[in-house]
């Protein structure tokens, strides 16, 4: 059985690297040179179980509206003359009662932790090695408000198995020594000691090189301009893929089933289908600083809630990625937040990094009104969706692709999750979360 791939990122790399091990012959096509060339090429780099909590909560509404005209705010609105835009902003609006946001929670962490415990076995397997570091990630608050509202999340999360500790101020720096600057500005903080960092970009490409070896084919520079269908009904399928290939010329290329793992790039893909998804471009910021004095900098991945901002060593690096900009589909830099993030950082690290020559670099998340990703089946027989995973991409990658090769093979994934067409076995109910 021969099955393609659209989308070489973490989620794209993940998906064949589990087909490929199912015994499907796996092609991965990919419009750009190489694998994680977009979305997964510079992001935090935080696998974050703790990090559960949707964009869309109750305090949400009114930080949107106090946010609304700063450029430099953690979120930035620009209204535009888009109706995907403002469907997406009122569904948004709809997740932000307390009821969805536990229910979220629930299924983010659920996803999550399946999703470390696959890395880590993947990690284990291939020996890949993408500066990983497995001292937990610190959150840390400089308003006592934030820190209050925080303790509620983190019971949950408790009681959801994810064990993120609320903790004092001095717990905080004693946990990470170079917050040691900003004490008299910390109010306190929640500790997660089973989540991890490491370097995206190294992963998946290290995985995509691994899955080639095996037998996968990754088809690069090439561009995918539409999905070709036949039937109607239960009976409906996709037949084909159009592409342009690198010498420029159309080709059709098929195969027995096709799995959309294209981020941002997916609505537009599968909306002439008839499969309307509400995943709106989310732009985020990072900057990527050299470590000129090790004891400076953090070791200890961290979470800056109040600048909504993370941060992770890398080597001798310093990854500082957040914000969150919904301006459609443009990945210009915007100098003016770029300064606000090594501003910030300069504020909490002054003497760890180089700040002369940051490097800065935008991608777009694919953001779903409940930062719950479509993962799962479509009313096409042979089309499935490993897509929407907003902020989360890094933490849900591995595991989405396992679990979206167990779909295509006809079992139901071990885990208790709102999976995309299909039934949710294991608790109450069925549910099930439609790609219309």
């Amino acid at each position: 059985m021969k099955v393609i791939v659209l989308g070489a990122g973490i989620i794209g790399t993940a998906s064949a690297w589990f087909l490929q091990k199912e015994g499907y012959d796996v092609t991965v096509i990919e419009r750009q040179p190489g694998a994680a060339q977009e979305t997964s090429f510079a992001n935090g780099c935080q696998i974050s179980v703790s990090h559960a909590e949707p964009w869309a909560n109750p305090a949400a509404p009114m930080k949107v509206l106090k946010w609304l005209g700063k450029e430099d705010a953690p979120l930035l609105y620009r209204f535009r003359p888009e109706w995907l835009q403002w469907k997406w902003a009122v569904s948004f609006l709809r997740e932000c009662t307390a009821a969805r946001t536990d229910e979220n929670i629930r299924n983010i962490v659920a996803l999550c932790e399946y999703s470390r415990q696959t890395l880590q076995a993947v990690r284990a397997e291939t020996g890949i090695q993408y500066d990983h570091l497995t001292r937990g990630i610190l959150h840390f608050y400089t308003e006592e408000k934030e820190f209050q509202e925080s303790l509620p999340a983190a019971k949950l999360m408790r009681d959801l198995g994810c064990p993120r500790e609320s903790i004092g101020a001095d717990e905080v720096v004693k946990i990470e020594p170079a917050l040691a600057s900003i004490r008299d500005k910390i109010v306190g903080g929640d500790f997660t000691a089973t989540d991890e960092s490491g370097d995206v970009y190294k992963l998946t490409t290290g995985l995509a090189q691994k899955a080639e070896e095996a037998g996968t084919q990754f088809r690069f520079s090439t561009t995918i301009t539409r999905l070709i269908t036949e039937g109607a009904g239960a009976s409906a399928r996709v037949t084909g893929v159009e592409i342009i290939n690198p010498d420029g010329r159309h080709e059709v290329l098929k195969a027995d089933a096709f799995v959309v793992a294209m981020g941002s790039f997916s609505q537009p893909l599968v909306k002439p289908l008839g499969i309307d998804l509400l995943l709106y471009p989310g732009k985020g910021y990072s900057a990527t600083y050299k470590v000129i004095n090790p004891d400076a900098a953090p070791t200890v991945s961290l979470t800056d809630d109040g600048y909504k901002l993370v941060v992770s060593r890398l080597g001798d690096r310093l990854r500082v990625a957040g914000t969150c900009e919904l301006n459609g589909y443009t990945r210009e830099l915007n100098t003016t937040r770029c300064e606000a993030i090594t501003r910030r950082t300069q504020e909490l690290f002054p003497d760890g990094c180089d700040y002369e020559n940051p490097v800065y670099w935008t991608g777009l998340r694919p953001l779903t009104p409940s930062n719950v990703p479509y993962v799962g089946k479509t009313k096409f027989s042979n089309l499935y969706l490993n897509t929407g995973h907003g902020t989360l991409g890094w933490t849900m990658g591995c595991g989405s692709g396992r679990a979206i090769a167990e779909i295509v093979a006809g079992r139901v994934p071990e885990i208790d999750f709102a999976f995309t067409g299909l039934p949710r076995w294991n608790r109450g109910p069925a549910v099930v979360q439609q790609a219309a």
